[in-house]
């Protein structure tokens, strides 16, 4: 049950059109996400903060990085309605969670699109969130630096504060990070990325895309993106899509060798935010490093 003030305040933002009625899509990080149903018949996402701790604002943060998206006229992300630092309303993309069987053109071609927007430096103009956790992304010219510091050794630190892993894990990624500039390339073309590209925040109606969802944004290298959408093998992501992004957008002959580094922050991130079970997948992802 949501509280009748917090429905007062959503109201608000939509010049006070009564709302029908709602449902929580989800609870997680201190947000609820809900849709809610106007009376005139429209159906909108609303997303706020019921349990806030610390300073970043992962609602504001996700505002200004739909409001970057929405001026570069991408037209697979929520339009932004209304918002303050407390709420986000949004319009809502139809969806059934019908999905394909393969990668499909409609995918594919929003992801090139992103991916084609270019950057001289890594990072954001702000920072932007992934499940409700600040991304640092202060600028870098330097594409090792930005994943060592802000990406991986950023999530390593924060399990060592909370809950560290044992220690022959711990060991092999202080290992990795003391030698990551071995294995991963040094400067791609910095892409703009959506940051949070997995299949929780890819929608489709009837096995058609329709759209994206939670971004994170920051210009990175592209293939950080691709190894996630791989890493959960989604079965819209086939066989065939490393061949298929290639034909747009070239993807180093290295590239496997190095995939599940840039799976590990991922893992890592799964470890901090969800569940401990995680750091199995962690161990696999060390051993095909070979650290």
């Amino acid at each position: 049950m949501i509280e009748n003030n917090v429905i007062l305040e959503i109201e608000k933002l939509l010049d006070n059109k009564k709302i029908l009625d709602y449902n929580i899509l989800s609870d997680s990080f201190g947000i609820n996400c809900l849709k809610i149903n106007t009376e005139d018949n429209k159906p909108f996402i609303v997303k706020y903060y019921y349990n806030k701790k610390g300073k970043f604002n992962a609602i504001k943060s996700e505002a200004d990085n739909l409001l970057f998206l929405n001026t570069h006229k991408f037209n697979f992300f929520p339009k932004i309605i209304n918002y303050n630092n407390k709420f986000i309303v949004m319009s809502f993309i139809e969806n059934n969670n019908c999905l394909p069987n393969k990668t499909n053109d409609d995918l594919l071609n929003c992801i090139i699109a992103l991916h084609s927007k270019k950057n001289i430096n890594y990072g954001f103009n702000f920072d932007t969130q992934i499940g409700g956790l600040n991304q640092p992304n202060s600028y870098s010219k330097n594409w090792v630096e930005f994943y060592r510091d802000k990406r991986l050794n950023y999530i390593f630190e924060l399990i060592n504060k909370n809950q560290p892993m044992d220690k022959t894990t711990n060991t092999k990624v202080d290992i990795l990070l003391k030698k990551i500039d071995n294995f991963i390339p040094n400067k791609p073309k910095p892409s703009l990325l959506h940051g949070d590209l997995w299949e929780g925040n890819i929608l489709f109606k009837n096995k058609k895309f329709t759209g994206l969802i939670d971004p994170g944004s920051f210009y990175g290298h592209n293939e950080l993106e691709v190894s996630y959408l791989r890493w959960f093998n989604p079965k819209f992501i086939d066989r065939k899509f490393l061949d298929k992004y290639n034909s747009h957008i070239s993807i180093d002959k290295y590239y496997l060798e190095y995939e599940p580094i840039y799976q590990l922050y991922y893992s890592l991130l799964n470890v901090y935010l969800w569940d401990r079970s995680y750091i199995e997948n962690v161990r696999d992802l060390l051993l095909k490093i070979k650290i």
